[in-house]
Protein backbone atom coordinates (compact mmCIF):
# COMPACT_ATOMS: atom_id res chain seq x y z
CA UNK A 1 0.00 0.00 0.00
CA UNK A 2 1.53 3.33 -0.90
CA UNK A 3 0.23 6.48 0.10
CA UNK A 4 1.50 9.86 -1.64
CA UNK A 5 1.21 12.47 0.81
CA UNK A 6 0.51 16.22 -0.85
CA UNK A 7 2.83 18.49 0.41
CA UNK A 8 1.56 21.29 3.04
CA UNK A 9 4.03 24.67 2.98
CA UNK A 10 4.64 25.09 6.55
CA UNK A 11 6.08 28.55 6.90
CA UNK A 12 6.55 30.54 10.05
CA UNK A 13 7.63 31.31 13.13
CA UNK A 14 7.82 29.11 15.70
CA UNK A 15 8.75 28.88 19.42
CA UNK A 16 10.69 25.65 20.35
CA UNK A 17 10.35 25.06 24.33
CA UNK A 18 11.02 21.59 23.55
CA UNK A 19 15.15 22.16 23.13
CA UNK A 20 17.55 23.51 25.68
CA UNK A 21 20.85 24.70 25.09
CA UNK A 22 24.42 23.31 26.91
CA UNK A 23 27.02 26.08 26.14
CA UNK A 24 31.00 24.35 26.48
CA UNK A 25 33.80 27.41 27.02
CA UNK A 26 37.14 27.69 27.40
CA UNK A 27 40.20 27.10 24.41
CA UNK A 28 40.07 23.42 24.99
CA UNK A 29 35.92 23.31 24.23
CA UNK A 30 36.26 22.70 20.41
CA UNK A 31 39.25 19.66 21.11
CA UNK A 32 36.65 18.23 24.09
CA UNK A 33 33.63 17.84 21.61
CA UNK A 34 36.16 16.66 18.93
CA UNK A 35 37.03 13.71 21.32
CA UNK A 36 33.34 13.11 22.40
CA UNK A 37 31.11 13.26 19.15
CA UNK A 38 30.48 11.97 15.99
CA UNK A 39 31.41 14.55 14.14
CA UNK A 40 34.24 16.83 13.40
CA UNK A 41 34.85 19.95 15.88
CA UNK A 42 38.43 20.75 15.91
CA UNK A 43 37.92 22.34 11.80
CA UNK A 44 34.59 23.54 13.22
CA UNK A 45 34.34 27.18 11.65
CA UNK A 46 32.06 30.21 12.86
CA UNK A 47 30.22 30.02 9.83
CA UNK A 48 29.01 26.36 10.23
CA UNK A 49 26.95 24.27 12.10
CA UNK A 50 27.59 20.35 12.79
CA UNK A 51 24.84 17.53 13.13
CA UNK A 52 26.38 15.24 15.69
CA UNK A 53 25.30 12.34 17.68
CA UNK A 54 27.07 11.52 21.70
CA UNK A 55 27.43 7.80 21.99
CA UNK A 56 28.00 5.03 24.76
CA UNK A 57 30.79 3.03 24.48
CA UNK A 58 28.49 0.29 22.81
CA UNK A 59 27.94 2.85 19.60
CA UNK A 60 24.29 3.50 21.18
CA UNK A 61 23.36 7.29 20.84
CA UNK A 62 23.03 8.53 24.47
CA UNK A 63 21.97 12.19 22.75
CA UNK A 64 21.75 13.93 19.43
CA UNK A 65 23.12 17.85 19.06
CA UNK A 66 23.05 20.62 16.35
CA UNK A 67 26.32 22.06 17.76
CA UNK A 68 27.46 25.36 16.46
CA UNK A 69 30.35 28.49 17.92
CA UNK A 70 29.04 31.49 19.29
CA UNK A 71 32.99 32.55 19.60
CA UNK A 72 35.88 30.69 19.05
CA UNK A 73 35.96 29.47 22.77
CA UNK A 74 32.23 28.81 23.15
CA UNK A 75 30.05 26.31 21.46
CA UNK A 76 26.27 25.55 22.09
CA UNK A 77 24.94 22.60 21.81
CA UNK A 78 20.97 21.91 21.11
CA UNK A 79 19.50 19.19 22.26
CA UNK A 80 15.81 17.79 23.91
CA UNK A 81 15.46 19.22 27.11
CA UNK A 82 14.06 16.80 28.19
CA UNK A 83 17.58 14.61 28.36
CA UNK A 84 20.07 17.73 29.24
CA UNK A 85 20.13 17.14 32.46
CA UNK A 86 21.45 13.44 32.40
CA UNK A 87 23.33 14.47 28.82
CA UNK A 88 25.68 17.28 30.24
CA UNK A 89 26.33 15.10 33.67
CA UNK A 90 27.63 12.08 31.53
CA UNK A 91 29.58 14.30 29.18
CA UNK A 92 31.10 16.59 32.09
CA UNK A 93 32.36 13.03 34.00
CA UNK A 94 35.36 12.98 30.67
CA UNK A 95 36.00 16.45 30.81
CA UNK A 96 39.16 15.92 33.14
CA UNK A 97 42.35 18.50 32.43
CA UNK A 98 40.41 19.86 29.28
CA UNK A 99 40.28 23.67 29.36
CA UNK A 100 36.45 23.68 29.26
CA UNK A 101 33.37 24.08 31.18
CA UNK A 102 30.15 22.70 30.56
CA UNK A 103 26.83 24.58 31.84
CA UNK A 104 23.13 24.63 31.39
CA UNK A 105 22.43 27.48 29.36
CA UNK A 106 18.79 27.31 28.57
CA UNK A 107 17.55 30.06 30.15
CA UNK A 108 19.76 32.38 28.92
CA UNK A 109 19.22 32.05 25.32
CA UNK A 110 15.27 31.63 23.14
CA UNK A 111 14.80 29.07 20.58
CA UNK A 112 12.62 29.51 17.53
CA UNK A 113 11.98 27.41 14.57
CA UNK A 114 12.21 29.23 10.90
CA UNK A 115 10.13 27.68 7.98
CA UNK A 116 9.13 28.83 4.13
CA UNK A 117 9.11 32.58 3.26
CA UNK A 118 9.86 33.28 7.22
CA UNK A 119 13.69 32.87 6.60
CA UNK A 120 14.45 34.95 3.97
CA UNK A 121 12.28 37.63 5.54
CA UNK A 122 14.42 37.38 8.67
CA UNK A 123 17.79 37.16 7.15
CA UNK A 124 17.60 37.76 3.60
CA UNK A 125 18.65 34.21 2.27
CA UNK A 126 19.19 30.69 2.64
CA UNK A 127 22.45 28.59 2.68
CA UNK A 128 22.38 24.43 2.85
CA UNK A 129 22.27 22.64 5.34
CA UNK A 130 24.29 23.02 8.85
CA UNK A 131 25.52 26.18 7.40
CA UNK A 132 25.28 28.94 10.14
CA UNK A 133 24.88 32.32 9.93
CA UNK A 134 24.81 35.51 12.85
CA UNK A 135 22.19 38.24 12.68
CA UNK A 136 23.08 40.92 15.48
CA UNK A 137 22.88 38.55 18.18
CA UNK A 138 21.33 35.89 16.88
CA UNK A 139 22.98 32.49 15.51
CA UNK A 140 21.00 30.86 12.23
CA UNK A 141 21.62 27.47 11.88
CA UNK A 142 20.17 26.29 8.13
CA UNK A 143 18.44 22.53 8.65
CA UNK A 144 17.12 20.20 6.10
CA UNK A 145 14.10 20.81 4.32
CA UNK A 146 10.42 19.01 5.59
CA UNK A 147 8.78 18.08 2.04
CA UNK A 148 10.50 20.91 -0.06
CA UNK A 149 9.80 23.50 2.49
CA UNK A 150 12.99 25.19 3.98
CA UNK A 151 13.99 25.03 7.60
CA UNK A 152 16.26 26.60 10.43
CA UNK A 153 17.34 27.32 13.78
CA UNK A 154 17.33 30.59 15.38
CA UNK A 155 19.06 31.03 18.46
CA UNK A 156 19.46 34.49 20.50
CA UNK A 157 20.53 35.96 24.34
CA UNK A 158 16.97 35.67 25.92
CA UNK A 159 16.88 39.77 26.05
CA UNK A 160 16.71 40.28 22.18
CA UNK A 161 13.50 40.91 20.61
CA UNK A 162 12.22 37.66 19.00
CA UNK A 163 11.96 37.07 14.86
CA UNK A 164 9.14 38.10 13.64
CA UNK A 165 6.73 36.30 11.14
CA UNK A 166 3.48 34.39 10.91
CA UNK A 167 3.08 32.48 13.82
CA UNK A 168 4.01 28.45 13.62
CA UNK A 169 2.92 26.33 16.11
CA UNK A 170 5.76 24.06 18.19
CA UNK A 171 3.11 21.35 16.84
CA UNK A 172 3.40 21.97 13.32
CA UNK A 173 7.27 22.17 13.75
CA UNK A 174 7.55 19.47 15.17
CA UNK A 175 5.51 17.62 12.04
CA UNK A 176 8.20 19.05 10.00
CA UNK A 177 11.23 17.95 12.07
CA UNK A 178 9.62 14.25 11.38
CA UNK A 179 9.01 14.85 7.57
CA UNK A 180 12.99 16.29 7.48
CA UNK A 181 13.71 12.50 8.45
CA UNK A 182 16.05 13.39 10.64
CA UNK A 183 15.07 12.14 14.50
CA UNK A 184 16.18 13.66 17.54
CA UNK A 185 17.64 11.67 20.53
CA UNK A 186 15.09 12.01 23.41
CA UNK A 187 14.28 10.45 26.79
CA UNK A 188 12.47 7.02 25.30
CA UNK A 189 15.16 6.24 22.78
CA UNK A 190 18.37 7.12 24.68
CA UNK A 191 20.86 4.33 23.78
CA UNK A 192 18.22 2.67 21.42
CA UNK A 193 20.09 3.15 18.07
CA UNK A 194 23.96 3.54 16.56
CA UNK A 195 23.60 6.24 14.99
CA UNK A 196 23.37 4.15 11.27
CA UNK A 197 19.72 3.81 12.25
CA UNK A 198 18.55 7.14 11.90
CA UNK A 199 20.54 7.20 9.00
CA UNK A 200 22.81 9.79 10.86
CA UNK A 201 26.00 8.90 8.49
CA UNK A 202 23.85 9.66 5.39
CA UNK A 203 22.61 13.30 6.71
CA UNK A 204 26.48 14.79 7.84
CA UNK A 205 25.74 13.38 11.56
CA UNK A 206 28.91 11.19 11.31
CA UNK A 207 32.24 11.77 10.26
CA UNK A 208 34.50 8.43 9.39
CA UNK A 209 37.74 10.64 9.07
CA UNK A 210 37.98 11.64 12.70
CA UNK A 211 39.84 10.68 15.59
CA UNK A 212 38.35 8.51 18.25
CA UNK A 213 35.44 9.10 20.32
CA UNK A 214 33.30 6.84 22.64
CA UNK A 215 31.66 4.02 20.83
CA UNK A 216 33.72 4.94 17.55
CA UNK A 217 34.53 1.37 16.38
CA UNK A 218 31.46 0.13 16.80
CA UNK A 219 29.79 2.77 14.07
CA UNK A 220 32.73 2.29 11.88
CA UNK A 221 32.25 -1.34 11.96
CA UNK A 222 28.78 -1.00 11.29
CA UNK A 223 29.31 1.21 8.46
CA UNK A 224 32.10 -0.92 6.79
CA UNK A 225 32.09 -4.27 7.83
CA UNK A 226 28.93 -5.76 6.59
CA UNK A 227 25.26 -4.16 5.23
CA UNK A 228 23.32 -2.00 7.72
CA UNK A 229 20.55 -4.06 8.17
CA UNK A 230 18.54 -1.28 10.11
CA UNK A 231 17.41 2.21 8.41
CA UNK A 232 15.38 5.21 9.37
CA UNK A 233 12.75 5.44 7.13
CA UNK A 234 9.00 7.75 7.11
CA UNK A 235 5.88 6.29 8.83
CA UNK A 236 2.10 7.31 8.08
CA UNK A 237 -0.80 5.66 10.57
CA UNK A 238 -4.70 6.78 11.08
CA UNK A 239 -3.45 6.62 14.84
CA UNK A 240 -0.72 8.40 17.44
CA UNK A 241 2.55 7.00 16.95
CA UNK A 242 5.18 8.47 19.31
CA UNK A 243 9.15 7.72 20.30
CA UNK A 244 9.61 4.00 21.52
CA UNK A 245 6.54 2.19 20.46
CA UNK A 246 7.55 -0.58 18.39
CA UNK A 247 6.65 -1.78 14.79
CA UNK A 248 5.98 -5.77 14.24
CA UNK A 249 4.95 -7.55 10.90
CA UNK A 250 1.56 -9.17 10.76
CA UNK A 251 1.92 -12.65 11.59
CA UNK A 252 4.83 -12.27 14.18
CA UNK A 253 4.36 -11.22 17.40
CA UNK A 254 7.79 -12.98 18.94
CA UNK A 255 9.85 -9.64 18.39
CA UNK A 256 9.36 -6.40 16.51
CA UNK A 257 11.00 -5.91 13.52
CA UNK A 258 11.61 -1.76 14.38
CA UNK A 259 11.00 0.99 16.86
CA UNK A 260 9.55 4.73 16.37
CA UNK A 261 12.47 7.23 17.01
CA UNK A 262 9.92 10.64 16.34
CA UNK A 263 6.21 11.02 15.70
CA UNK A 264 3.88 14.00 15.32
CA UNK A 265 0.36 14.65 13.81
CA UNK A 266 -0.47 15.97 10.83
CA UNK A 267 -1.16 19.53 10.40
CA UNK A 268 -4.87 20.60 10.00
CA UNK A 269 -5.75 20.56 6.59
CA UNK A 270 -3.34 18.13 4.90
CA UNK A 271 -4.88 16.03 2.81
CA UNK A 272 -3.83 12.58 4.74
CA UNK A 273 -4.67 13.65 8.30
CA UNK A 274 -3.38 11.46 10.62
CA UNK A 275 0.05 11.20 12.27
CA UNK A 276 3.78 10.72 10.98
CA UNK A 277 7.18 8.94 12.32
CA UNK A 278 10.56 8.67 11.72
CA UNK A 279 10.67 4.69 12.62
CA UNK A 280 13.82 2.60 12.71
CA UNK A 281 13.18 -0.68 10.62
CA UNK A 282 14.86 -3.65 9.91
CA UNK A 283 15.38 -3.29 6.15
CA UNK A 284 14.16 -6.81 5.09
CA UNK A 285 11.33 -6.68 6.90
CA UNK A 286 10.43 -3.23 4.88
CA UNK A 287 10.85 -5.01 1.51
CA UNK A 288 8.37 -7.69 3.12
CA UNK A 289 5.63 -5.59 4.21
CA UNK A 290 2.41 -5.86 6.33
CA UNK A 291 4.13 -3.42 9.20
CA UNK A 292 1.78 -2.75 12.23
CA UNK A 293 2.30 -0.69 14.95
CA UNK A 294 2.37 -2.33 18.72
CA UNK A 295 1.67 -6.05 17.70
CA UNK A 296 1.23 -8.02 15.08
CA UNK A 297 -2.30 -7.14 14.38
CA UNK A 298 -2.12 -3.25 15.31
CA UNK A 299 -3.32 -0.50 13.53
CA UNK A 300 -1.28 -0.78 9.90
CA UNK A 301 1.91 1.57 9.10
CA UNK A 302 2.35 2.89 5.34
CA UNK A 303 6.27 2.79 5.45
CA UNK A 304 8.31 5.11 2.44
CA UNK A 305 11.79 6.08 1.96
CA UNK A 306 13.89 8.87 3.78
CA UNK A 307 13.40 12.11 1.85
CA UNK A 308 17.03 12.22 0.72
CA UNK A 309 19.57 9.77 -0.80
CA UNK A 310 21.25 7.01 1.72
CA UNK A 311 25.12 7.09 2.11
CA UNK A 312 25.35 3.54 -0.11
CA UNK A 313 23.32 5.34 -3.02
CA UNK A 314 25.59 8.49 -2.96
Amino acid sequence: MIIHLMQIELKGVAPLAHLGVIRVEGVDAAKFLHGQLTQDFSLLGLSEARLAAFCSAKGRMQASFYGFKRSHTEILLVCSRDILGATLKRLSMFVLRAKAKLSDASSDYALFGLAGDAIESIIGGVQPAWAKADIGNASVVFLYPADGVRRALWLAPVAEAAPTGAALSAQDWCWGEVRSGIATITEPIVEAFVPQMLNYESVGGVNFKKGCYPGQEVVARSQFRGTLKRRAYLAHSDVPMKAGDEVFQAGDDSQPCGMVAQGAVAPLGSPSGGFDAIVSMQVSAVEAGGLHLGSASGPALVVTPPPYPLLADI
